[in-house]
């Protein structure tokens, strides 16, 4: 996985202020959306930005329903790092509730489907794992500060062999 290049590092810049955000996190999923369905399943518009960008299909905590989520997925071989920060808000996203509850899950990535198992996970590889979100994106540390107190959770995701 390759890190953004000093054009997207100029952008993550403009995209982590806090009102760019605000308007764009409730935005951006249907944005996305509309370029997988012209692509195929293969592109995104976030991907301009340096970011790998998935597709997490989760099961629901509380409807039992099953969900697509377009998210940056955080490559480490054949692992996959989520970092839970909904942009920063007050509350965890759903898809990490939906992992809690139902670890078993699906990510499109390019095109390619595979099955994988969630687990959070804490101490040094927590920080291992959020070293490298920051390293792809520094607007993770902004999002920590403004979720304060909640605590980010990460979320490895384990191929299914």
């Amino acid at each position: 996985m390759r890190k953004p290049n000093v054009l997207q590092r100029l952008l993550h810049r403009f995209i982590m202020l806090k009102p760019v955000t605000a308007f764009f996190a409730p935005r951006t999923h249907v944005i996305d959306n509309f370029f997988l369905r012209i692509t195929n399943g293969k592109h995104t518009l976030s991907e301009i930005l340096g970011w790998n960008i998935i597709q997490l299909s989760t099961i629901g905590a509380r409807s039992g329903k099953p969900y697509t989520t377009i998210l940056i997925g955080l490559l480490n071989g054949e692992r996959i790092a989520l970092i839970a920060s909904n942009f920063g808000r007050e509350h965890n996203p759903a898809w990490y509730y939906n992992l809690k509850k139902n670890p078993e899950c699906e990510v499109r990535m390019g095109g390619v489907l595979r099955k994988y198992t969630a687990r959070e996970v804490g101490g040094e590889e927590r920080e291992t794992c959020w070293k490298l979100a920051v390293s792809h994106y520094e607007g993770y540390e902004k999002y920590r500060q403004r979720a304060a107190p909640r605590r980010i959770p990460v979320i490895l995701l384990e191929p299914v062999k």
